[in-house]
């Protein structure tokens, strides 16, 4: 077995440490997501945890890991006889983000169950993390409903197998911790509420402690024993504090004067229903034990709402997590001082509210990159000319998004088999059930009729003497069932001279984002290529991170000819690309323009020719028409036309009339 890094070797990340300890010190406290760029040791950390947890006593022989104390009355492995017991390390079990559902929650051996009557059940990860830490790394990219069933056993303290009529529950108690990189897509707001606290970390920017970081890592990839050797006092100490500070714990006195703070702080601060309120007042509450004190004071308090209410409060899925500490302090200052020592509202007065002070490294919105928010801006439209894509002549500064609003589905047609999504209709492994079919590999949906009425005939052929059914590995058959794929909406926007009217590129921009907050809520991937001037740029790769893209946005500058064709080859190519890379992923594409071509030779006839490899591929496509004024040209609708799909103008977007908008082109395709 490997030496783990130790976690008293880690250099600075105060907040993940902090939150990584109280939750040892009370896993009530509902887990901790680690947000935060590669390599900033979010996993070396979590890893490092394990061996800091005390040992657990269990029953001898319980795969569920019993407390022999106080065993589980409904564990599988049960009854279990008083007086066997062993000690063994805490475990610290990791789910792979392609893990099945069963692999999870465990099987049922469905053949056992139809013919015998036996649940026969084999344990899956979260039986393994009972009583220890469960570690997600990229929670993010974990599919939706293994999250569900994940966040589901961590509030509930147990877990469900139920499957045709067969249940299997036993506990699932675990510190729950997961890790993720932002740029490579975020949680849902619902998902985000269920972690009971969330740190953000970065790298250093200090050249010294990057430096010891360095010479730390180097030092214990050298020698890895002799470098836990050496700091083995100190993570004794820390074990040694995490075993007290849990002995002290039930003695911890939460007063009302903190609980007044706590309470006037989530509703300052906005956030939804009452999770926030006792995720706070269980990490005060460890917060005060950790330090070994029996009253929570105002700075636990303070504390508390730094870890657990920044992801709490972001309004929409394109907001900054974070939280304003003038307010924090003021909001504690008022409701302060009401009862007793722990409430005397001088929290924010202490200079160093102790680790993890503050979110640190966490970046504020104002942060973000700005593009060429400062190259020259010139008051014509930019069509004359042939400026370069990056600057120049005839560009403008970045307009600013409008605001964004509800939009219709646009939908791919027909019947999909990519990642589980909510855009477009698919073969998945949970939704509707549609049929039945041979199981290929292991069993996970068995439709039970189909089963049935397979085996039936057999059964006097088979010698069935007595009520069971007698059912063979052949007669089982698998539910095939119909849901929601994810897929890719690869945006291809005009940001030509023609465009670049102040108000018409503010509406583009703000349709632009209305989809993207579609696409965030439909689990899609997003890409962004740009076109104006001379060429086309891919502005975004192909990624999960909506965020991302919506930074693009609006950063994204104006000006310059309309070099269409590039556009089209440039999403043409990327989506060449992709298919190598995820093949089941099925792309639509969103070309918003007005339809003009100009600059090079022959612009509209190689523009032409390139929509007319999306026709014959049949990429699923739709132009935002964003052509305005009295006198209008038509040419996004000649372009829809040759790439096979539809055009709605900006004000139909927010219509009914574009429900079905993409199995409308198909039709129209088909006619043609």
């Amino acid at each position: 077995m490997s030496t783990p890094y130790p976690f008293t070797a880690l250099v600075g990340q105060e907040d993940l440490r902090l939150a990584l300890l109280l939750n040892a010190v009370s896993p009530a406290v509902g887990g901790v997501l680690v947000r935060g760029e590669k390599g900033t040791a979010k996993s070396t950390a979590v890893r490092a945890l394990s061996a800091l947890m005390p040992e657990v006593d269990v029953v001898s022989g319980c795969r569920f890991s019993c407390d022999p104390d106080s065993p589980d009355p409904g564990c599988p492995d049960g009854p279990h006889a008083p007086g066997a017991f062993a000690s063994r390390p805490a475990r610290m079990v990791e789910l792979p983000v392609g893990a099945s559902e069963d692999r999870l929650v465990g099987a049922l051996d469905i053949e056992r169950a139809l013919a015998e009557g036996v649940k026969a059940f084999e344990p899956g990860l979260l039986a393994d993390a009972h009583r220890g830490i469960l570690y997600v790394d990229e929670v993010n990219l974990l599919h939706d409903h293994l999250v569900d069933l994940l966040l589901d056993a961590a509030a509930m303290g147990a877990s469900y197998v139920e499957r045709e009529g067969v249940s299997v529950r036993h506990a699932a108690r675990f510190l729950l911790v997961g890790t993720m990189n932002p740029e490579e897509g975020e949680l849902r707001p619902q998902l985000l509420d269920r972690f009971g606290l969330t740190v953000e970390v970065a790298a250093s920017r200090e050249p010294d402690q990057r430096v010891e970081v360095v010479r730390r890592r180097l030092a214990y990839d050298d020698d890895p024993a002799g470098f836990a050797a050496r700091w083995a006092d100190e993570e004794a100490a820390v074990r040694a504090r995490i075993v007290a500070a849990r002995e002290l714990l039930p003695s911890v006195r939460l007063g009302d004067g903190a609980l007044r703070q706590i309470a006037a702080t989530c509703a300052a601060f906005e956030v939804d229903g009452m999770r926030a309120d006792i995720v706070m007042a269980r990490t005060a509450t460890a917060l005060a034990a950790w330090a070994g004190r029996t009253d929570v004071l105002a700075e636990d308090v303070r504390q508390a709402a730094l870890l657990a209410l920044p992801h709490r409060r972001r309004r929409n899925p394109f907001d900054a997590p974070g939280l304003d500490e003038d307010k924090l302090d003021e909001t504690l200052e008022e409701f302060g001082g009401q009862d007793g020592p722990g409430d005397d509202g001088n929290g924010d007065d202490d200079p160093d509210p102790g680790p993890g002070g503050g979110p640190g490294g966490q970046p504020e919105p104002d942060d973000a990159p700005q593009g060429d928010g400062d190259a020259a801006a010139r008051p014509e439209a930019g069509e004359g000319g042939e400026p370069q894509p990056s600057g120049g002549a005839g560009e403008q500064s970045p307009a600013r998004s409008a605001e964004p609003f509800r939009t219709k589905v646009l939908s791919v047609p027909g019947l999909g088999q990519g990642a589980a999504g909510r855009r477009s209709r698919a073969r998945t492994e949970h939704g509707r059930t549609t049929g039945a079919r041979r199981p290929r590999g292991a069993l996970t949906k068995l439709h039970l009729a189909a089963t049935v009425q397979a085996a039936a005939p057999h059964q006097r052929a088979r010698g069935r003497s007595g009520p069971g059914l007698v059912v063979r590995r052949d007669d089982l058959r698998q539910a095939s069932r119909e849901g929601r794929e994810g897929n890719l909406v690869l945006f291809v926007v005009d940001a030509s001279g023609s465009m670049a009217a102040r108000q018409r590129m503010s509406a583009v921009k703000g349709a632009v984002l209305s989809l993207l907050l579609d696409a965030y809520q439909r689990r899609d991937k997003v890409g962004l290529v740009t076109f104006r001037g001379a060429a086309a740029d891919v502005a975004l790769p192909p990624t999960s991170s909506v965020d991302a893209a919506a930074v693009r946005l609006e950063s994204l500058p104006t000006g310059g000819r309309t070099p269409l064709a590039a556009g089209l080859l440039r999403a043409h190519e990327v989506l060449r690309v992709e298919r190598l890379r995820d093949p089941a992923r099925r792309p639509l594409v969103v070309v918003v323009t007005d339809g003009r071509a100009t600059g090079g030779p022959e612009p509209v006839v190689l523009a032409t020719r390139a929509a007319r490899l999306f026709a014959a591929e049949g990429t699923a496509s739709v132009v935002v028409d964003c052509e305005s004024g009295p006198v209008r040209l038509g040419l996004a609708g000649q372009l829809a036309g040759e790439l096979g799909g539809t055009a709605v103008t900006l004000d139909e977007l927010r219509a009914d009339s574009i429900a079905g908008l993409v199995k409308d082109v198909q039709g129209s395709r088909r006619a043609a």
